[in-house]
């Protein structure tokens, strides 16, 4: 039996790292949801207003890569009055089911505590069961959802905010 590939995580951008986060999220929602070019272009715009606003003391990055190519991210994004935002948690799928997922946002939440943030958020889609129940076990709680076509399909948009968040 093969061994799962190895992968590692790093906190920094580097060049083509936005544009490979846009391409897989085009990619990875085409295939599993049927979302449209419209998403990929929605990731790409919001990916260059973090670019913008970075801040590397409020703002962190997951990047995890096998085999020099990126399998996974997520993000930390600074907003105003404290809070913070998760954003683009992605995984390919021969990577999910091994922990991965859950170290992300085990550290992202370690992060968020160290930056004494007071609040979190984050928006989905229905049909993320398991990114779902992965935010949920990390304390997030849905707050509303709304019906959508933003993305070339009919969906339920979906916000969630971080209740209790655990404080150090």
């Amino acid at each position: 039996m093969q061994s799962p590939p190895e992968f590692l995580i790093r906190n920094t951008l580097k060049p083509g790292d936005l544009g490979q986060v846009a391409a897989l999220h085009g990619n990875v929602y085409s295939e599993e949801h049927d979302f449209g070019l419209g998403f990929e272009a929605y990731v790409m715009e919001s990916l260059l207003e973090f670019y913008r606003a970075y801040n590397p003391k409020k703002d962190r990055v997951w990047v995890v890569e096998s085999e020099g190519r990126m399998v996974g991210f997520v993000l930390l994004m600074h907003r105003p009055t404290n809070r913070a935002q998760l954003r683009y948690f992605i995984l390919v799928k021969e990577f999910r089911g091994r922990g991965i997922g859950s170290r992300l946002m085990n550290e992202w939440l370690e992060f968020y505590r160290d930056s004494n943030y007071e609040a979190a958020y984050l928006y989905t889609t229905s049909g993320l069961d398991a990114a779902v129940s992965l935010y949920e076990k990390m304390g997030f709680r849905k707050i509303s959802e709304m019906k959508s076509q933003n993305f070339g399909v009919s969906l339920l948009e979906q916000y969630y905010e971080l209740i209790s968040p655990l404080k150090k």
